[in-house]
C-alpha cells in the first residue's frame, strides 16, 4: 500500500503542487501552533508531525523517496537518519513560513527608497450663497515639497544615500522576544527608508524636503453641500526621494445663514405675519438666496406655524440648473398693546364672533370639555 501519511498531515492529494504543499503546511501549523495551543500536548506532536512532512514533501528527492518507499526510505543511518544525510530539522519548516509570512504582511524584502507623499485635508468654510452659485476659492495649504539643493535626497553632495547597514536595506529591525514571537520595529539609523544619510543636506538637514504654504485656487461647483470633497491630485505632501505627491482633499463646509436652513436642496424659512394679514390674506416680500425678491402670498385664514410652498425658489440641484424648494412658516404675531380705537374695534369683532366663535377648532374643544363643567 501507498504511504500517504504526510499527504493526509497536510490535507492535501499526492499530485500537488510545490506552492499547494506550501500554503497546506502554513494553513495547518498556524492552526496547531504550541503558542496558540498553550498546554495541548496533542496539538504540540500533531505540529511536530506537521513539520517532518513538510520537511520531506518540500524537497524533491526526499518527496520522490518517500513516494516510492515511504517513511522506510527515512529509517537507519544516523540514528533515524534518511539516506540524504544529515537527518531533519523540524524546525525548518516553520522558520520558512515564518518568514514568508513576514515577507507577505510586513515586509520582508528590501525597503523601497521613493514613497508616496501623504494625503492632506483642508477645511474650507463657505457661505450658502456661494454654495448656491458655486465659487473659486484661493486657499493657503501648509505643506512640504523636495529640498532644491538635495534634489529630495536630504544628502550633502545631491546624491542618492547608501543603503544603510544597519538593516541591509529592509528599513525594518526584527528582534525575537522568546519562542516563536519576532517583533518588527522601524530601523533607527535610517528611519524605515533603508538608505543611511551620513552627511546630512544643510537646507533641510538630511529630510529631502521642506516645509512651505502653498496658495491653489479651489472651484466649487453650484449646489455643493457640507461634507462634500473635492480631490486635486498632487498637491498633497511631497513625496520621499522621487515618489509621487500625495493628493489635496478639500472638505465644503457650508456656514449657518442668518435667514434660511437647509435640507437637502430644499430651504426653509420663517416670517412674521400681523393677524390681519393672517385673517385677511396678505403678500410679504423676502430676500431670495439667488438675489432676488420673492413674494409669499399669505392666504386668508392662515393659522399661526402653516408652512406655505413655494416652488422653485430653493437651492440648485448640484451641478445643475434646476431648483429644490422653498418652505415659508408663517409666524402669526399678536399684538401686546393697542390704542383706544385698536381696543374698540377688537371689541367689536370679539362680540359679533360670539362667544364660542364659529371657528371648528375653538367649537371642537368646547364641545369635548364641556361633561367637565356638570
Amino acid at each position: 500500500m501507498v504511504d500517504t501519511e504526510y499527504y493526509d498531515l497536510l490535507e492535501i492529494s499526492q499530485t500537488a503542487s510545490a506552492g499547494e504543499i506550501k500554503r497546506a503546511f502554513r494553513k495547518q501549523a498556524m492552526k496547531y501552533h504550541p503558542d496558540r495551543n498553550p498546554g495541548d500536548k496533542e496539538a504540540e506532536q500533531k505540529f511536530k508531525a506537521i513539520n517532518e512532512a513538510y520537511e520531506v514533501l518540500k524537497d524533491e528527492q526526499k518527496r520522490a523517496a518517500y513516494d516510492r518507499y515511504g517513511k522506510g526510505a527515512f529509517a537507519g543511518g544516523n540514528g533515524g537518519g534518511n539516506p540524504f544525510g544529515g537527518g531533519f530539522d523540524f524546525g525548518g519548516g516553520f522558520a520558512d513560513m515564518f518568514n514568508d509570512i513576514f515577507s507577505e504582511f510586513m515586509g520582508g524584502g528590501r525597503q523601497s527608497y521613493t514613497q508616496r507623499g501623504s494625503d492632506l485635508r483642508y477645511n474650507l468654510n463657505i457661505t450658502l450663497e456661494q454654495a448656491f452659485n458655486g465659487c473659486e476659492e484661493e486657499i493657503v495649504v501648509p505643506t512640504t515639497k523636495n529640498c532644491e539643493k538635495c534634489h529630495g535626497h536630504g544628502t550633502k553632495d545631491g546624491k542618492e544615500p547608501p543603503v544603510c547597514q544597519t538593516c541591509q536595506g529592509k528599513g525594518k529591525i526584527r528582534t525575537s522576544q522568546g519562542g516563536f514571537f519576532v517583533v518588527e520595529t522601524p530601523c533607527p539609523r535610517c528611519h524605515g527608508s533603508g538608505k543611511a544619510v551620513l552627511e546630512p543636506c544643510s537646507d533641510c538637514n538630511g529630510n529631502g524636503q521642506i516645509k512651505i504654504n502653498k496658495k491653489l485656487k479651489v472651484k466649487l461647483k453650484a449646489g455643493v453641500a457640507t461634507n462634500m470633497r473635492v480631490r486635486i491630485s498632487g498637491e498633497g505632501m511631497a513625496g520621499l526621494h522621487g515618489g509621487e505627491n500625495g493628493d489635496l482633499y478639500v472638505a465644503v463646509v457650508v456656514q449657518p445663514h442668518k435667514l434660511y436652513e437647509r435640507n437637502g436642496d430644499d430651504l426653509y424659512t420663517a416670517v412674521p405675519v400681523t393677524v390681519s394679514d393672517a385673517v385677511l390674506g396678505g403678500k410679504i416680500e423676502i430676500p431670495g438666496i439667488d438675489g432676488k425678491k420673492v413674494a409669499v402670498n399669505v392666504p386668508a385664514g392662515t393659522q399661526n406655524d402653516t408652512l406655505l410652498k413655494i416652488k422653485g425658489e430653493g437651492m440648485r440641484l448640484y451641478d445643475s440648473e434646476k431648483r429644490g424648494d422653498l418652505y415659508v412658516s408663517v409666524k402669526v404675531i399678536i399684538p401686546t398693546k393697542l390704542n383706544a380705537k385698536q381696543k374698540e374695534l377688537m371689541e367689536a369683532f370679539k362680540n359679533e364672533s360670539g362667544q364660542e366663535s364659529t371657528q371648528p377648532e375653538i367649537k371642537g374643544f368646547f364641545d369635548k370639555i364641556k361633561d367637565l363643567f356638570q
